[in-house]
């Protein structure tokens, strides 16, 4: 009899399409979800029959009351080689091996340039003036070159962002708790003073942080005061970083010119929340993963970890 692998969260049925699984046909059987269980009860019942499963990212968590409900569970992929909503200690617990699999940086650098340049020149806006017949230019752009970027964070990601905002003769300054002056220069960024003077002085602001407990809420209602009134916020990051609710509030209330989102504190985005509706705000569905490269890496490793996992010799483990 197949094993039984569940691939979940296959909005856009890529498992299947990015990755050659004929050579796992004969012993393992894939079932892709195409949509997201909305809490442990829906997910416990999908999974119930799953030896095997693929989770996406951070979307899922996987707890120990999750891993005590899947008897037949034996081995979680997970896509990236760090996942913080795996209870790794249960899982070794409960007998599941679980493997991880490369990711880029380059698609969340991309998009979050594709956020920043969107926000400056208005393009949703203009493009849906311009199809549906409204006014012949409405905004007026903000310009990059010669204003400020302030990086929270300045890792991979946000290094790489570093070095297109210098290209485009912005003005780059970084912060977050471990960062020093060396690696600001070897950057060729300002290090900030505090996180304070950056997010005062800065025109654009981009979160480029690990989640953790000290950058949960590190962005809340008396730090987005600090931001210009002509200032933009873009998150790539993790939702939690920014406080939602204050971010919609200065949407609302005009105290920001804008912001540019790609996670958010619930995924998917129920239909009638907010953050779809907030004026100032171009949001996207958290894409900063989503390439063709990306899901051609995450699904074919996939592959290869279920095929040696299947000989006995487990590739990429995790933690």
């Amino acid at each position: 009899m197949r094993l039984r692998c569940a691939v979940l969260d296959d909005f856009q049925h890529a498992a299947t399409e990015f990755a050659d699984w004929s050579r796992l046909a004969d012993r393992v059987e894939v079932v892709t979800h195409p949509r997201h269980h909305d809490d442990e009860d829906a997910l416990a019942a999908a999974l119930a029959d799953a030896d095997i499963v693929v989770t996406l990212r951070e979307r899922v968590a996987f707890p120990a009351s999750l891993f005590a409900r899947l008897p037949k569970l034996r081995l979680l992929v997970a896509s990236g080689m760090r996942n913080s909503v795996i209870d790794y200690a249960a899982a070794e617990a409960h007998g599941v091996t679980v493997c991880g699999t490369a990711s880029s940086s380059t698609p969340p650098v991309e998009l979050t340039w594709a956020l920043i340049l969107g926000l400056a020149r208005g393009l949703v806006a203009e493009s849906n003036a311009l199809r549906s017949g409204g006014p012949w230019q409405s905004t007026v752009g903000a310009d990059l070159h010669g204003r400020r970027l302030g990086l929270l964070g300045l890792g991979k990601i946000g290094s790489r962002v570093a070095r297109v905002g210098l290209a485009f003769g912005m003005e780059v300054t970084a912060w977050s708790r471990n960062l020093t002056e060396e690696r600001a220069r070897e950057a060729d960024v300002r290090l900030a003073a505090s996180k304070e003077d950056l997010l005062a002085s800065s025109d654009f602001v981009s979160v480029h942080l690990a989640l953790s407990d000290r950058t949960r809420g590190l962005l809340g209602a008396a730090e987005l005061a600090l931001l210009k009134p002509t200032a933009y916020l873009v998150n790539t990051s993790r939702a939690a970083i920014v406080d939602q609710d204050a971010l919609l509030a200065a949407l609302h209330e005009g105290r920001i010119a804008g912001a540019g989102v790609d996670v958010f504190d619930t995924e998917p985005l129920p239909a009638g929340h907010p953050m779809r509706t907030a004026p100032r705000l171009l949001a996207t569905p958290h894409l900063g993963y989503v390439s063709r490269a990306n899901y051609t890496t995450y699904y074919g490793q996939a592959v290869e970890d279920i095929e040696a996992w299947l000989a006995g010799s487990p590739v990429r483990r995790l933690p």
